[in-house]
């Protein structure tokens, strides 16, 4: 299936292979909406995964199919990236080379935006791509099943560990990091960068985050693999009861 897709406000065509479909997302979507429905209150899902996964792609894509089947709950993606620290703070605290990293996010505020989702009229940041600062309050979240995607949404290091707790249900997806590499090289250079500089790009920053997720993430309820044509396979699963 070929969908035209908004991330980041660029717009492009995904391909998703029906296989995949048929056999992975529309069984994880109907096992969800039935979660929720026990649930009978917003299911909360973490989808966590290294750089250059295609986390955003993912959710909305799961969000479309949500709706395109009325036997589906609505499905909405909540990104991760409104927790960013302003770039204020990261100045302040010599930290703005390392934007991105784990300690560059609001750990705490996270936390309190999780605590208020169950509310009627809950509220979610953005991340501004001209402002490059997070917005917050900017997302109205209007679905029975959040999905809220990020890097380090399952690091088990202190402070970040017990967010698994916060969710009713985990996905994490694993590539090695040779595959992942090209994909975030090119991503810059989309942005303008030259190959080279894409490439010091990517050995400086974005590989120690790669490895830090890979490394240190706890265990999900469902483990998942990107091939290098951007399938998936699954590697672990705990089905809902």
């Amino acid at each position: 299936m070929n969908v035209e897709l908004d991330i980041n406000g660029l717009s492009y065509i995904a391909t998703f292979p029906d296989k995949d479909i048929r056999d992975l997302h529309l069984p994880l979507l109907r096992m969800l909406t039935e979660f929720q429905r026990r649930k009978k209150q917003r299911l909360i899902v973490f989808l966590a995964a290294p750089p250059g996964i295609g986390k955003s792609t993912l959710t909305s894509f799961w969000q479309i199919l949500s709706r395109q089947d009325m036997a589906l709950k609505d499905l909405q993606g909540l990104p991760m990236d409104g927790f960013h620290r302003y770039n204020s703070y990261l100045d302040e605290h010599n930290l703005r080379a390392r934007k991105g990293a784990p300690e560059t996010f609001d750990l705490g505020l996270l936390k309190d935006y999780i605590a208020t989702l169950q509310q009627p009229e809950a509220r979610w940041p953005a991340y501004d791509r001209n402002l490059h600062d997070p917005l917050h309050n900017a997302i109205e979240v209007t679905s029975p099943i959040l999905v809220i995607e990020g890097n380090w949404l399952l690091l088990k290091e202190p402070g970040w560990q017990e967010l698994i707790t916060l969710c009713d249900y985990s996905i994490f997806i694993t590539s090695p990091i040779e595959n992942l590499k090209q994909r975030l090289i090119e991503r810059k250079m989309k942005g303008g960068l030259s190959y080279q500089d894409a490439e010091n790009f990517f050995e400086t920053s974005d590989a120690l985050n790669v490895q830090r997720v890979l490394n240190h993430s706890q265990k999900a309820d469902m483990t998942l693999m990107m091939l290098p044509d951007g399938s998936y396979t699954t590697v672990d699963i705990n089905i809902l009861d």
